[in-house]
Formats: structure tokens, sequence, C-alpha cells
């Protein structure tokens, strides 16, 4: 059974193996390459999307074992060892050190995580060499490589550069294997004035010997295979449309050998100074790597009966996976457990361009560690955008806007809501504890916005198990959130506040069921997010020990929600689960992860300069500060009245008079058509054309009551763009304690539109634009609230209008904002 506290990255479990009469899964991911970090494209793309897949299942009570590890050898290897000058075993302990921590920090539950470079690796390997040897499915072949005789080594792909060869490109540095200007696919005996990338000699084409996998034999076992399994496993279509493509082109010999020191030495006497292409070996990577995990591991591999084996990669991948890899485990003649279904991800661009690693352009994993912005998001971010069918590009205001209006919004806002209510004291709310059902509560089934939810809930668990057991893990976590939806909705239509003071055994039947709910979207939410699930746990006062499950018997439970939490259970400490991101931290994460790698390092260099000439001029001036008095101690000398008036004038003190909040009159209001929760309003606030405005109203404030009306509005916030269309100012509204309730903050009907709202006693101009950096309004705003007379204040003092006072309609101790 999957639980968010068990499954933290590289830990050792109990080591499984299939079980009679239960489903087994084994389930795999692209192995990473080991010559850089992870970026959020290879995340999505392998790792997170497999440890979905691998949660889910084991919340449904399969018996799953999720694989993966480092791919280590290969000239990609050697070549950045020569980069860092080092060995290359030294390169791949360092960088799967570095991937280890990623996927830990990303909360992967792999049950191993592994590498390539291991004596089981070798030994797995040769063995099925030493299989297709026999069978006859391998031959020698000669091929012509560039050599150098300075290194004595034939030159790998990317060990050679020169001129490219492209009619107009002629780009001097282009690699053996591709020009990166034009984009042209090479072979390096292509290349004008090739050079040895080592040591920059000219090399020569030389003969030499390779081994070479016949996939033109195996073509008829290959396509029984592809035919049947492409249908029995729902193969996505891009893997499908990848697989045909090779197929079509009709299958040719693959070289399985090369010319290199850092790899799976072949077991042949006349290839002895070679080792195993890396792609030939990497897939077997994945029988290696459970063979770490357990001595049993032929209970996985070599057992179709009984074991399904799901694999999950990026499309560049996918003919290793769907061609070569089956190919080579059915040349062997042995019984293997050849892959049932794959999922594939299309590429996840970012900003303008694309991930690159070897550029090192985008957000890598160690970044998004970095942000402070909490794994959750990412995670819920990355899976609602995976690129299942299409490209889909990573844009800050993306991340943004999905955090603040989806997590914050909509699934935070429910739970808290939920369970803040729960928390209130006796005579507000139930103590803390989920209330007893009574003789008087209405009938669940009859009770119509119960039964109307119940329907509802019902529907979305059965498309969740289907789309999560077809591998649509982005349709799954939209139907999850579908259901929280369903919760604000169920929340808002039973007015369960007002149901609190006029109709008690309702009240407490609507909360009952919500709370239920809560446990529900945690539960369906953990393979998706299950750090938040852990949270929705405490929060419950649930024990962690006790994992969720989506087993039969569970899932009928949806349809009672009322009874998924004991009457009675005294919950914990509701806090708010998601924190808002604002555009001044997005805009900081858009200029801090601009261009790539190299260009940050110059930019923080450039910055560590600029700070440490400060700090020399500081020190200077500090010293300058101080003078010898005669008995030679050092003194501070005072300042002029001149100098102590300049600094008050560069920066004013921080109070309610820096805003800039006048009566603005709401001339029309409609809904966002982009986004849900949101209004936009067109408000006079005297400037002759109106401002158009963005508020998170929807919940709280029927449109008709939006229309012609007065309110207080913040005019020198800078403008931000939300959902699309640019806010110019914030209408200013009280919300209660629960965050339960929230109400427009109105000035007089018979003031004037487009006047200053003032506090008398407090003096003062207001600035042009708020500088986010100086953090004015969120300073001023801790004290603004309204007062037991339901008056608008700062501190103590009134917003005040010349037609008088400003107020709220009922709530009283409220927060204005």
């Amino acid at each position: 059974m999957g639980d968010a506290r068990n499954d933290v990255a590289g830990e050792r479990k109990a080591q499984k193996l299939p079980i009679e009469g239960k489903r087994n899964i084994l389930i795999t991911s692209a192995l990473p390459y080991v010559n850089n970090v992870p970026h959020l494209g290879n995340i999505i793309g392998c790792v997170l999307s497999a440890d979905v897949f691998a949660r889910y299942c084991r919340l449904r009570g399969y018996n799953a074992i999720y694989m993966c590890g480092t791919d280590e050898y290969g000239t990609a290897t050697e070549t950045k060892a020569m980069e860092e000058n080092c060995t290359p075993k030294e390169i791949c302990d360092k960088y799967h050190a570095i991937h280890k921590e990623v996927y830990d920090w990303f909360n992967i539950s792999f049950d191993n995580f592994g590498r390539t470079s291991t004596p089981q690796q070798t030994e797995v390997c040769q063995a099925i060499f030493k299989k297709l040897l026999e069978n006859n499915w391998l031959t020698e072949n000669t091929m012509q490589q560039l050599y150098c005789d300075t290194c004595k080594r034939f030159l790998a792909d990317r060990l050679v550069e020169g001129i490219c060869p492209n009619e107009g490109c002629d780009y001097k540095s282009a690699r053996g294997d591709q020009c990166e200007k034009c984009s042209r696919l090479l072979n390096p005996t292509e290349l004008k004035d090739p050079r040895c990338k080592v040591c920059q000699k000219t090399p020569r084409i030389r003969d030499t010997n390779h081994l070479f996998l016949e996939l033109p034999l195996l073509k008829d076992k290959l396509e029984e295979y592809i035919n049947k399994m492409s249908v029995a496993g729902s193969w996505s279509q891009n893997a499908i449309h990848a697989t045909y493509a090779w197929l079509k082109e009709g299958l040719k010999s693959r070289c399985i050998t090369r010319d290199l020191k850092w790899g799976v030495p072949v077991p042949h006497e006349n290839f002895s100074d070679k080792v195993f292409y890396v792609w030939f070996d990497a897939p077997i990577g994945y029988v290696s790597i459970t063979s770490c995990y357990t001595p049993e591991w032929e209970k996985w591999w070599k057992n179709p009966e009984n074991v399904e084996l799901y694999q999950f990669m990026g499309k560049d991948n996918v003919p290793f996976h769907t061609v070569m890899f089956p190919s080579t485990l059915l040349g062997t003649g042995e019984n293997w457990t050849l892959m049932k279904t794959i999922s594939v991800t299309e590429y996840l661009n970012y900003e303008a361009g694309k991930f690159s690693k070897s550029k090192g352009i985008g957000v890598f994993g160690n970044d998004a560690k970095d942000t402070n912005i909490p794994v959750e998001v990412w995670r819920y971010y990355l899976l609602n955008n995976r690129p299942e069918v299409s490209d889909t590009l990573f844009t800050w205001t993306d991340l943004q806007a999905k955090l603040n209006s989806e997590l914050l919004s909509n699934l935070g806002n429910f739970i808290n809501r939920v369970l803040s209510f729960i928390a209130k004291p006796p005579g507000q709310g139930y103590g803390s504890i989920i209330p007893e059902p009574s003789d008087a509560d209405p009938d669940p089934l009859k009770h119509e916005p119960t039964k109307k939810l119940v329907g509802s809930i019902v529907e979305y668990v059965e498309q969740y198990v289907e789309a999560m057991e077809k591998v649509k893990l982005k349709q799954g976590l939209k139907t999850a959130m579908s259901i929280s939806g369903e919760g604000n909705a169920y929340l808002q239509e039973s007015q369960f506040w007002k149901l609190y003071k006029e109709d008690q055994p309702s009240c407490s039947l609507v909360i009952r069921t919500s709370a239920g709910l809560v446990y529900l979207l945690a539960c369906l939410l953990e393979p998706f997010m299950p750090s938040f699930s852990l949270e929705v746990l405490k929060q419950l006062n649930l024990p962690p020990e006790v994992p969720f499950s989506l087993e039969k018997g569970d899932i009928d439970r949806a349809s009672r929600p009322w009874e998924i939490l004991p009457a009675g259970h005294k919950i914990g400490t509701p806090e708010p689960l998601f924190k808002e991101l604002k555009d001044e931290e997005v805009e900081f994460f858009r200029e801090k992860f601009a261009g790539s790698q190299a260009d940050r390092i110059v930019r923080a260099e450039a910055e560590a300069e600029k700070i440490a000439e400060q700090l020399k001029k500081t020190k200077v001036s500090v010293r300058a500060l101080f003078v010898t008095d005669s008995s030679g101690k050092r003194q501070r000398p005072t300042k002029s009245a001149n100098e102590a008036k300049s600094k008050a004038t560069a920066e004013p003190e921080i109070s309610v008079t820096r805003l800039d909040i006048r009566v603005g009159l709401i001339t029309s209001a409609k809904k966002h058509p982009d986004a849900d929760s949101l209004y936009v309003e067109e408000i006079d606030v005297g400037e002759g054309q109106p401002r158009t405005v963005v508020s998170g109203l929807v919940k709280y404030i029927p449109l008709e009551e939006m229309q012609q009306r007065k309110v207080c509005v913040l005019c020198n916030l800078k403008p931000a763009t939300m959902r699309g269309i640019k806010s110019q100012a914030m209408v200013l509204a009280a919300s209660s304690s629960d965050h339960t309730k929230v109400e427009l903050v109105e000035p007089p009907q018979s003031a004037r539109v487009g006047e200053r709202v003032t506090f008398p006693g407090i003096d003062g101009e207001p600035d042009d634009v708020l500088n986010p950096k100086k953090k004015v309004w969120e300073t001023v705003q801790v004290d603004l609230n309204t007062n037991s007379e339901l008056v608008a204040c700062y501190k103590d003092v009134p917003f005040t209008t010349s037609a008088g006072i400003c107020r709220v309609s009922s709530i009283s101790s409220g927060s204005i904002r």
C-alpha cells in the first residue's frame, strides 16, 4: 500500500516479489543520463510520471515496484569526464548523488534507484549477448571511423569537431554527430577539416570491426509482439506513431559495440577491446537494477504470465523501447516479461525556447528547490501541464496562475473553510469535533444539496479510476480537482454558516459530508502531491501510519462521504495549505532563470563583485563617520539638521497615507472569461477614463450586487496581469477570520467619486506607485481592519470621506485587503 511517509526516493524497503492471484505491476522510467543535473522536462518526462502511476497502483492494492537509476556508460560520460578533468567513475559518482538528491526532494517513490555501472549490469548484459550470439542473431561487419594517432584510439562521434559540410552553414565547431548551428545530423567522416576534441590533431579514417544485431531477421517476432501488445496495453498514440514509422522505413542492422573504454566489456575474443553501445546496454539497466533490488529478479523479469511491465519516457526514447529492447529480449529465446504499456510525453518547453541540458537552459531540479516554492506546487504544475499529446510550455506566469487560482483559491480554500469552521469554539463551530449525527438529521439521500453532491462525486471517482488505469495522469488530476470545485459549490449552496444558526441538524450533515470530502481529496491527490496529503492528514489528526487506500471497499465510501470520518473524532489545527505567489516574485524568478546556466553564473559573479565594491565603499564611509577626540577616543560626529531632513525626505515613514485610496463607482462588472473565481470591473475613480480591475469575489458577492456600486479603491498598486487581463487597481474588502465571508468596504452613498479617503490626524502624500520591494502595502495592510461597530479603520482611525466614514455590512474584527 502506498504511503507518502515511506515512499521517499532511495529508501530501501522490504523486497517485494510477485504474488500469485494479485495484480503484479513492474514500473520503469527511462534511466536519466548521468552527465548533468535533470531539468523539469526530464523530470515530468519520466521519473515523476512513473511515480504518480506507482503511487496510484499502491493505493489500489496492486503489488507494484518502481525501478529506475542513472544511465552511466557511453561517450557522453567520457566527454564530461574530460571536461571536468576526472575519471568517468568520478563523474558518475558525482552526478548519481546529484540526481538522487533532486528526486528525493521531488518525493519520487522508487523501490530502488540504482545505476548501470555495476557488476550486475555486466553480468546481465553479457548473458543476454551470449544468448543472441548462440541464436545467430549477431553479425560482424567493418565500418570506417576516425582514428587519432596521437591519442591512439578511435574517436566517438562527440570526440570529433570540424567544419559543418552543410552548404551555407560552415559552422567551425560542428560535432561528429550533429551541427549545433544548423541542427543537421552528421557522421564524423562527413566533417570538413576534422580534429580530435582532446588533442586538436587531425584524425584519419580507418577500418574497424563491430558487431551488429540483425533486426531485419527478428522482424516477424517483433511485429507480432507490437501488433498484439500495442492494443492490449493501450499504447499512447505518439508511441504507436514513432514505432510504426521505424517499421515502415524498414528495419536495419544496428551496431551494438563501440570503440570506448567506459562501458560493459564485450565477452568475445575478437572484440575484447570494445564495449557495448549505450543504447544496447541502457534498457538492460532496468533488469540489472532490479537484480540489485532482489536476487530473485527473474520472478519479475521472466514471468510474463503474472507480471505487467509499464514503461515511462519522453518521445525521443520510444524506438529503443518498442523496437530495440524487445528485439534484444525476443532474440534470446527466453520467456521475458515484455513491455505491456508505454506512456510517452512530448516536450516541455521553457518560456520562449527549449529546455536544454547541454546549453543549461531552463529550470533544473536543484533550481526548483532553491525557489522555496513547495514541492507539492512543482509536482502539481508539472503534472497539470504534462505534455501527453503535444509539446507544452512552462512559463512563470502560468505557474503563478495555477498556484493562486487552482491550489490556493479552489483546493486550499475548500479544505481550510471546512476545517476552520469545525475548529471554531462551540457556539460558533464544533470545538474541533466532527459532529455526531442525531435523529433530527435529514436523510443524506433526501437532502437535496447532499444528494446532488454525491451523484457528482461518485461519477468523478469512477472517471478518476478509469483515467488512472489508462495512465491518463493529467485527466486523473483534473478530475480529482473537480471534486474540490464541487465541494466549494456545496458549501456555498448550503450556506452552512446560516444553517449553523437556523438548522443545526442540516449543518451537522453538511459539515460531516464536507470533512469526508477533505479526506477523499487527500486520498485521490496523494499520487500527485504526497506532501500535501500528509499535511491534510496532520490537520485531520489522523495517524500517518494508516495509509490511504483506493481498493474497492474504500472507493465505495465515496457514495457516503458523511461516514468517511468517524463522528466524535477530534481534528488537528487547521492552517493554510498554500501561499500566494506574487507578481514581484514571478518577475524575480523570470529574471533569475533567464538565459543559460553559464549566463547565470556570469551574472551572479558580476553581482558579487558589485556587492563587494559597495561593501568597500560602505567601510570607507563608516570609517569617515568617526572622529578622534582629544583623548584619542573615536566618536561619531553629530548629523546636521539638513542631513537628517534629507534622509527623511529620501524614505518617508511607512503609514497609510502612502496609499492612494479613492472613492470609486463600479460602472460595469462581469465574470472573467478565463477564470471562474474572478470578476472584471470597470471602475470610475475620477480620472475621466475608468480603470479595469480584476477581483477574486465571485464566490462571495453575487454579480448583480457588483453593479453601480460605490467602493473604496486602492489606486497606486503596481498593475498586475491576472489570467490575461491587466488589473489597474484593487477593490478593498473585509474578510472574516475564517475567510468564509467577504464584504466590500463601502463609502457613504453621497461620497464624491474620485475623492481621496483620508485618516484624521495622519497627514501625508501618497506614492505615485507603491514600490513592491519596499513592502509598503504589506506593512500597512496588517493594520487595516473593521471594528465592533463595523467601521473600516487603519489601526483605530476610520476610513473617512467628505460625506462621512466607510463601513462594511456585518463583519466585525475583519481583516481588510
